[in-house]
């Protein structure tokens, strides 16, 4: 079943009936279609599933009172190359002496394609492709050869520029970047939303629906326990109901409201303690085959509704994506911690090897605050269960997995003993008008790759 066919319904049926006793019927039995795997060793953890930040201070204490509004907003299906590689900040692509990226990877055919300018904001529709065997292919065992190769095929090695995202350029020169942060597995888009609020995908693979819910649950159900108010602001599907058997429990405070509510809550300084910012995820979300513009201005929005409302002297927002989209990038996953011991459903062969003990591909991230750093690149290596971490140390929180337990916090970004040093929003270029390149959305996303993006073998 389609993720967003599964989630419109669920989230229809949340409508009509009292979310605490909300049934499901069309997939409320289902599994992954994968069997289970042999579980490998747990990684080089220091930490335990439930344990503390800071052991000996109560769970819910606010150890951090100069931030009061944490700000998420995970956008979908870029490489940090894909999209920063040319914005001349952190470890992007390697540009030769013709001014070019040197980036290239060869076609089954043994042409050497490579790294090329995107000719428009579109994208391919069902390319490139990001599941768990085309990730685990173009990973390559490190050697990051099997981009074009894999399913993907040549707009692997596309990027945009400057010309298309200027907003996002801007944004990424006066604000601190990371360019270690990687998302969480080399899958989809649910395992990696996955670890975003619960610190594993918990055996999960692809996009299938449902999945078991993991022993502790959610970062959201977490944050209500322990009396920290938060809410999911989404445009068409909201992240919070990635686990339908939980909606009732996780929006019986209405903390999972329309985004028209983010706007006015951040416009009066009402914003929760958390916020997560769903985009539309047909239309600015960024994912294949969308304009890429339209997810652009989406951004900018945000961004500047949090500058200009009365709680941005207190306001600390982490945008990221979710997966790499099937898109090139230069620098191999490192190792990662085992979250659990829940394997991920997979039966090798026909997929490929692999387990929760590597991170997958780099995609682009970075803070927004009046405590931000300035001229900041952060080499440090993140993934979405830092967001975790990040809540967890503000207030306290027990770990939900050894992966987030074990995960950096994102706060080397900051620097919260300093007088802020935006606290006067800086000036940033408007988002582009969608609009007027539009054209693309009729005529398509032009010739991919280029002809002199390859030479033949």
């Amino acid at each position: 079943m389609n993720r967003r066919r599964f989630l419109q319904g669920a989230l229809a049926g949340a409508t009509t009936a009292a979310l605490g006793g909300l049934e499901l019927s069309a997939c409320s039995g289902g599994t992954t279609s994968r069997s289970a795997a042999v579980s490998v060793p747990a990684g080089a953890a220091t930490r335990e599933a439930g344990s503390l930040p800071f052991s000996h201070v109560p769970p819910g204490t606010d150890t951090m009172p100069q931030i009061e509004h944490i700000v998420v907003l995970m956008l979908e299906n870029h490489s940090f190359d894909n999209y920063l590689g040319v914005l001349g900040r952190g470890d992007g692509f390697k540009i030769g002496k013709d001014g070019k990226p040197t980036a290239a990877n060869l076609d089954a055919s043994g042409n050497l394609v490579h790294a090329f300018e995107m000719p428009t904001p579109c994208q391919l529709n069902g390319h490139p492709s990001q599941d768990w065997d085309a990730s685990h292919q173009q990973y390559d065992d490190g050697k990051l050869g099997g981009f074009v190769r894999s399913p993907s095929g040549p707009v692997a090695m596309g990027y945009w520029t400057e010309s298309d995202l200027p907003f996002t350029y801007a944004l990424a020169r006066t604000f601190p970047i990371a360019d270690r942060f990687f998302s969480s597995v080399l899958a989809q888009t649910l395992p990696n939303r996955r670890f975003l609020v619960s610190g594993t995908a918990y055996g999960l693979v692809d996009d299938t629906f449902p999945s078991p819910v993991p022993p502790n649950g959610t970062i959201f159900t977490t944050l209500s326990r322990y009396g920290v108010a938060w809410k999911n602001y989404y445009s068409t599907l909201p992240t919070s109901f990635i686990y339908p058997s939980l909606i009732g429990e996780t929006n019986k405070d209405n903390s999972v409201v329309g985004i028209e509510n983010f706007f006015s809550d951040a416009a009066a300084g009402t914003l929760p303690g958390f916020s997560l910012v769903d985009p539309d995820f047909d239309t600015t979300s960024e994912e294949n085959p969308q304009d890429i513009q339209y997810g652009e201005a989406f951004f900018g929005q945000v961004v500047n509704a949090l500058m200009t409302g009365p709680g941005w002297s207190k306001t600390l927002f982490v945008w990221t994506f979710d997966e790499h989209g099937g898109y090139f990038d230069h620098v191999p996953p490192p190792k990662a911690v085992l979250p659990d011991d829940v394997p991920p459903a997979i039966t090798v062969p026909p997929d490929l090897p692999g387990a929760y003990d590597r991170y997958g591909f780099r995609v682009p991230a970075g803070v927004v605050s009046p405590y931000a750093k300035r001229d900041y690149v952060s080499h440090v290596v993140h993934d979405h269960t830092s967001i975790l971490k990040l809540v967890e140390t503000k207030w306290n929180l027990p770990a939900l997995t050894r992966r987030d337990a074990n995960a950096s916090d994102l706060l080397d970004m900051v620097d919260l003993g300093a007088k802020p040093a935006f606290v006067v929003p800086p000036s940033l270029p408007k988002a582009p008008d969608p609009s007027i390149k539009a054209g693309c959305r009729t005529t398509g996303p032009g010739t991919i790759p280029p002809p002199n993006a390859v030479t033949p073998a």
